[in-house]
């Protein structure tokens, strides 16, 4: 079984034992949390997408930690004038493992 969640603005298709890495969420360190809304569930090829039969669904995860993302680097450019901008920005990220799919 999969199904598809919304969290931190970004779409992710998660199965049951799942790791990955969202947006940070206000959980505790070994909280859970429950992530709503599910956009579509999955099981040997049936797909229920029904905004109605997904009212109750939902996807249950522990959080295993928080870590900070990948460095980016931005960099502003004006032709001809000798601005130049360099700036960095790492982004808070939570670590979570889906425990449980609940349809």
């Amino acid at each position: 079984m999969y199904a598809v969640i919304a969290t931190g603005g970004k779409q992710y298709r998660v199965r049951e034992g799942d790791t990955l890495d969202v947006e940070r969420l206000d959980a505790g360190e070994d909280g859970t949390v429950d992530l709503r809304p599910v956009l579509l569930v999955g099981e040997d090829g049936n797909v229920t997408a029904d905004a109605q039969a997904l009212a109750g669904a939902s996807v249950k995860a522990s959080v295993v930690g928080d870590r900070r993302g990948k460095k980016l680097t931005v960099f502003t450019y004006r032709n001809k004038t000798g601005y130049r901008r360099k700036k960095g920005h790492r982004q808070s990220l939570t670590r979570i493992r889906v425990d449980n799919i609940s349809a």
